[in-house]
């Protein structure tokens, strides 16, 4: 449905005022200085930015009538200013336009652009069908058909071309959804996978384009050596490969790649101008070649090119002028130039080669004719063997490597390669949605059928011996397909030199601009250099690269070696745009609107999975050395970072993994088998909003070593800058993981929330890691050991278990390496095995690998210790775990006075704090107490009768009183806070039950204060911490040298007026002791001896 829209004009007033326009003078001033110097004047790599909203606005042109929206100009620009925006808006390719410099009148260089005018046709098509058609056409695909038969040769250019047209269909859907800027096929995969894939990715575009540069290069130097000046050779051979033809074509070669360079340095227009007579030299000599298949099917063949066989052998034309053996002449019998080559001496006493004796010559025509019948022969396959390096044979044609199908499929890949030189143009075009499509397929179409129609036409028309024969040496060195052409061979010759020559400087040109791209990007801080260019845009650190890394490939001397190492670049190219495409598809993000309709993912998954098995079919060994590579890549670009984020395919396809993966931990708790620590750990910070503890971050890895659910989060009252500091510091400390932080009055509730809350679904923490409170005692209130106390509680009632790590700030660090230790396990409940399978957690990391671990539990009276350890020695076996076993005797024995001093002491100290911690509510309460009494004092003195309204009379007498007032009434503050007064005034009404009440409560108090120094200790103190002492003595003398100490962590009294014992209890258990973990299981088995 249309949508209409009305423009309304508002027309504002204007206001004269000198001093306004003085200093609207000034600001335009200032942007225009600002403006000269640009957005990226520095040296650092640009970010990527929106092109159509701008926050770069001015007052003046709003003027008064939007002051409303004045405070969101910055980041909501105004409709007509987003609408111009998109009406100015153009899209410059990086080098696809040349950057002409024109200087002005007043001597400043301008860069002016040309805007995009380019159709389907000149800017899609053509470009296309000259990096499809080139050098594997001319020179090796006569050898393909010729070895590996007609059949075989249609399977190999219908696989890579359904592959080509595949990606073809992947990419106009993802070149269609949305503007493609410059980059081309990096562009669209890094956008659609993300920066890591993208930057391996493009890479192999990159390292593909530019060993094609090197490919075609070597295919120009064959072609001039070979065919045009074969006598320019600086090395002479006998054979054309491994040796001689090998170092001509390196000298040559590197002399082509510094002439193309140095005209790419000098400046692509002129690549740009000649690209057009590249391409007119590819179809003419197209065009010469079915010229001569029509010619040679209404004209009988004419015997320019013939071949001479002895037996099944072909032989060099070029050694001698006639087929024969010997000619008269004169009536004389002569012997010929291939007499001379086989034998020695005259024709009576000649001394001749075995196989030249007997066997006959034979002379056939190189091109049958297309009605001759050929072809039945050649429906076949014909690999030959590689022949020996003998000096007798080498008269003959010889085969320079082993042939086999797979190798054929390498060396053929790249003639179908090219497909992206549309979509890399895509700046230059008027409509690239439209004219990407439309363009690579009508050029992938086109192609194919030409590939398709020679292999027919070759195979019906030119001899197999020819065909078989790579360098023409059976036809005086002429080009194979070159016999085929009309009216003459050189047209081949020469448009195929042209064709080589103008793909090369075409791959001289694109590869630096993609790494360009990429090292603008800013993913892979080691390319950073070579995002910089001249003052006209020409990539020149990244040209001086593309040539070292070309020259590499031209070293390696042959077309048929290079060609197989840029098929798998390019390869796993093309199966990233697939898999692009099909994950967006199957997502279906919002975002995934392609106006290009004719895509399916099914086809997609074709064409990766065609991709990845031509990688293997052409070469198993390349195709995992390219895959090594990117996954390095990939891992490089992830260890260090990416910081972009491009809302690519890679993090939907996360979030519905993660979505179907919660939905099926929601279905059933994980058995005992899965059971892993999932940690809350709970951090607590300084007043700076740093982490107090770090080495909490620390122990948190070593346990981990990044298995397993980790969130790690804080509480603050009123303020949410501190999750910065915590990401931060868990990186430093490589700690995998979440941050959470919660934003609450209290930190009571807001840890009581994330324990309650935390984690999503089945994925929830299972474990709480904590910090022991160091400073209890010396806290000025009772929060911090009141909140530890809750915090137990919680977690279990929660069916939580908790870690709580004493003396943190001594625990290793992940850069410390711990010598030879213990890790000693004291055993003293059963609460599910977490204390076994903790140490052998820790001892997964490199800074608890070489410690040991020792199982300490404790025997009662009543037990048979030596029963208990063989017990224990044999339960540990069947858990796998390797520790060494000890079992502990304690005697029951009689409390000790230290015992009962300590806790007579631990009491009295107790209830002097309490005595100290009376509220000015309370104090209040007295000074009302005392009035109260005064009045009735007098009452009564003065016989002041109210006997039957002394109700009435004190109900009317009204006392000011201060009371808590707390406004979170219903937090845990309440029930343990009642210390924090307010200046709520309030009255309180007395009765005279309240007075006698109040007086009572009073007298107590009293008496409380005076006796107690005289009090005694409370029995189930004394236990326990009776308990606590002789616990403390045994693990002591055990354990003083170990390296961590893990102990059961007792549970806190159910009645909460002993919380403060128990924080005694705990210090005295854990006294003389460096490094200690408490340990409170969840009542649930985590470690089985099942498998």
């Amino acid at each position: 449905m249309p949508t209409n829209f009305t423009v309304v004009p508002v027309e504002d007033t204007p206001i004269s005022n000198p001093d306004y326009d003085e200093e609207i003078n000034k600001e335009e001033n200032k942007e225009e200085t600002c403006t000269a110097a640009g957005p990226n004047s520095g040296d650092e790599t640009p970010r990527e930015t929106s092109s159509l909203i701008s926050t770069d606005h001015d007052d003046s042109i709003y003027g008064k009538n939007m002051a409303l929206y004045e405070d969101e100009m910055d980041s909501t620009p105004m409709v007509s200013s987003l609408l111009n925006k998109l009406a100015n808006y153009t899209n410059i390719t990086q080098g696809a336009l040349e950057h002409e410099e024109a200087e002005s009148e007043d001597g400043i260089q301008r860069v002016t652009v040309n805007g995009p005018q380019m159709g389907t046709f000149i800017g899609v098509f053509l470009p296309c069908m000259q990096n499809i058609l080139g050098v594997i056409l001319f020179l090796r695909l006569t050898w393909i058909v010729g070895t590996a038969g007609i059949m075989e040769a249609l399977a190999i250019v219908f696989m890579c071309c359904s592959c080509t047209m595949l990606t073809a269909i992947s990419m106009s859907a993802i070149a269609t959804n949305g503007v493609v800027p410059a980059g081309g096929s990096y562009y669209m995969i890094s956008r659609a996978l993300g920066p890591e894939f993208g930057g391996a990715v493009g890479l192999c575009v990159y390292l593909g384009t530019t060993f094609a540069g090197s490919m075609y290069i070597l295919g120009t130097m064959e072609i001039f050596l070979t065919y045009i000046m074969p006598n320019a050779a600086v090395f002479e051979a006998e054979s054309r490969e491994p040796t001689g033809m090998q170092n001509n074509m390196r000298i040559y070669g590197t002399c082509c790649l510094v002439i193309m360079t140095l005209v790419v340095f000098v400046g692509v227009k002129y690549v740009n101008k000649m690209a057009l007579v590249f391409l007119s030299c590819v179809m003419l000599s197209i065009m010469a070649i079915y010229a001569g298949v029509i010619q040679s099917a209404i004209k009988p063949p004419n015997s320019q090119h013939r071949v001479c066989l002895l037996g099944n052998r072909t032989l060099q034309n070029s050694r001698f002028d006639k087929c024969e053996k010997t000619e008269l002449i004169n009536n004389v019998t002569t012997p010929t130039q291939l007499w001379k080559l086989f034998c020695t001496g005259g024709i009576e006493n000649a001394t001749c080669d075995e196989y030249f004796t007997h066997n006959n010559l034979t002379e056939i025509q190189a091109v049958r004719g297309l009605l001759s019948g050929l072809y039945k022969s050649h429906l076949t396959s014909n690999y030959p063997e590689r022949a020996s390096d003998k000096s007798d044979e080498s008269h003959y044609v010889l085969h320079d490597v082993t042939t086999f199908f797979t190798l054929l499929v390498g060396i053929y890949f790249p003639s179908v390669t090219g497909i992206m030189a549309g979509s890399n143009r895509s700046g230059d075009l008027r409509d690239p949605q439209r004219s990407i499509p439309t363009g690579t397929i009508m050029a992938i179409a086109t192609t194919s059928i030409i590939y398709l129609s020679c292999v027919v036409l070759f195979g019906a028309c030119i001899e197999g011996v020819v065909l078989r024969d790579k360098y023409g040496e059976s036809v005086n060195g002429t080009l194979a397909v070159a016999t085929l052409a009309w009216p003459s061979s050189w047209v081949i010759v020469i448009g195929s030199f042209f064709s080589c020559c103008g793909a090369g400087l075409q791959s001289l040109t694109g590869a630096p601009r993609i790494l360009q791209a990429i090292a603008r990007d800013g993913i892979m801080p080691f390319l950073q250099v070579f995002g910089h260019s001249k003052s006209n845009g020409e990539p020149t650190w990244a040209l001086l690269l593309t040539a070292a890394i070309c020259e590499i490939g031209i070293l390696i001397g042959s077309l048929d070696h290079v060609a197989p190492i840029l098929s798998m670049f390019f390869l796993m190219c093309y199966l990233f745009v697939n898999l692009a495409c099909a994950v967006q598809t199957l997502l279906r993000t919002p975002n995934w609107r392609p106006r290009f309709k004719f895509y399916h993912w099914s086809l997609s998954f074709l064409g990766m999975s065609l991709s990845l098995s031509l990688m293997f079919v052409s070469s198993w060994y390349y195709a995992f050395v390219v895959i090594l590579f990117s996954g390095c890549i990939y891992k490089y670009i992830e260890y260090r970072g990416a910081e972009k984020e491009w809302g690519d395919g890679i993090r939907g396809l996360s979030l519905n993994a993660a979505q179907y993966a919660l939905i099926k931990l929601e279905e059933a708790p994980p058995h005992t088998k899965n059971w892993r620590p999932q940690l809350l750990v709970l951090l607590k910070l300084d007043s700076d909003l740093g982490v107090k503890h770090p080495c909490l971050l620390s122990f948190t890895s070593q346990l981990k070593a990044g298995k397993g659910l980790t969130i790690v989060c804080s509480v603050l009252e009123g303020t949410y800058m501190a999750r910065e500091n915590i990401k931060a510091a868990m990186a430093k400390e490589k700690t995998k993981g979440f941050c959470h932080v919660v934003v609450s009055s209290n930190q009571r509730d807001g840890f009581s929330h994330l324990i309650q809350s935390a984690g999503l679904g089945g994925m929830k923490h299972n474990s709480v890691l904590m910090a022991w409170p160091a400073n209890w005692k010396q806290a000025e209130s009772s929060l911090s050991w009141k909140n530890f106390i809750e915090t137990i509680r919680e977690t279990t009632a929660a069916h939580q278990a908790l870690l709580v790590a004493k003396n943190i700030d001594k625990f290793p660090t992940n850069q410390d390496r711990l010598d030879e230790g213990t890790i000693d396990v004291w055993w003293i409940v059963h609460d599910g095995g977490l204390l076994m399978l903790l140490p052998f957690l820790l001892r997964q990391h490199k800074v608890w690998r070489r410690c040991k671990m020792r199982i300490f539990t404790v025997a009662q009276m009543d037990d048979n210790s030596i029963q208990m350890k063989k017990d224990l020695q044999m339960f540990l076996y069947h858990l796998r775990l390797d520790a060494k076993v000890e079992v502990v005797e304690m005697h029951a024995g009689d409390i000790s006075a230290f015992t009962y001093e300590k806790t007579l002491v631990m009491e009295q100290r107790s209830q002097m704090l309490k005595q100290m911690q009376l509220s000015k509510t309370e104090r209040e309460r007295e000074v009302i107490f005392l009035q109260q009494s005064i009045l009735f004092f007098f009452a009564d003195w003065l016989s002041w009768d109210c006997m039957g309204y002394k109700s009435m009379c004190l109900q009317s007498i009204h006392f000011p009183a201060q009371l808590i007032h707390d406004r979170n009434t219903k937090s845990h503050a309440t029930l343990n806070d009642k210390a924090t007064p307010t200046s709520d005034r309030v009255h309180m009404t007395w009765t005279k039950e309240k007075l006698i009440s109040e007086r009572n409560r009073h007298r107590e108090a009293h008496m409380t204060v005076r006796d107690i120094f005289n009090m005694k200790p409370d029995q189930t103190n004394v236990r326990r911490m009776h308990t606590a002492v002789k616990l403390n003595e045994v693990v002591v003398k055990k354990s003083k040298g170990a390296k961590l100490v893990l102990l059961n962590m007792p549970g806190p009294p159910k009645n909460k007026g002993g919380d403060e014992n128990y924080m005694e209890f705990l210090e005295v258990l854990t006294e003389g002791l460096e490094r200690v973990l408490l340990v409170r299981g969840s009542s649930r088995e985590v470690i089985t001896i099942y498998s």
